[in-house]
């Protein structure tokens, strides 16, 4: 018997240079490189994964991960187009511009308009710097506040980006009615 697929779209949200296309290279290539480029609509990256439930068996799931420009008005203007289908969010902020956290409620706002109530997980990235204005404890208040889980990242040093991706996924799939 050929194992159950499942395609799950996420959107990666967030100001512009927060490390959401680095966060992606490390998850999916296991790679890090610290020239920036300007993701400009979006960049759509898959990552082919296995899992196994008590209800299901094994199955494998086909990550669609959608990096989306980090522009305020490409946010409002291209929504309906980016965000239609989408099963989950990784709102991610810089832990050296503490604005960025702020500028999350609009992000995910925007997505949950269109898709509906879906998981959203916050990456506070960047956590490898020694300089770091915006505190562990804001974040934790901030993303317990939404009930959202957080984690402390690093896409140049690996640490806990494994872990947060794994986490969406995990929420998507307890959450889920039907993806196919």
């Amino acid at each position: 018997m050929e194992k159950q697929k499942i395609k799950v779209k996420v959107c990666l949200a967030g100001e512009p240079m927060v490390g959401k296309t680095s966060l992606i290279r490390r998850y999916v290539l296991d790679d890090y490189d610290d020239r920036y480029i300007a993701t400009l609509g979006a960049k759509v990256t898959k990552k082919e994964l296995t899992s196994t439930d008590p209800k299901r068996g094994e199955f494998s799931v086909t990550l669609i991960l959608w990096d989306i420009w980090g522009n305020k008005n490409v946010r409002e203007l291209l929504k309906d187009a980016y965000y239609h289908g989408a099963h989950g969010i990784i709102a991610v902020c810089d832990v050296t511009r503490p604005e960025t956290l702020q500028e999350l409620d609009g992000w995910a706002e925007a997505i949950t308009s269109v898709a509906g109530d879906i998981p959203v997980c916050l990456l506070a990235n960047k956590n490898d710097v020694s300089e770091r204005p915006l505190k562990e404890a804001e974040i934790r208040k901030y993303s317990g506040d939404r009930g959202w889980p957080a984690f402390l990242t690093s896409a140049k040093t690996g640490d806990h980006v494994e872990e947060a991706f794994g986490e969406v996924v995990h929420r998507i799939l307890s959450d889920e009615g039907g993806h196919s």
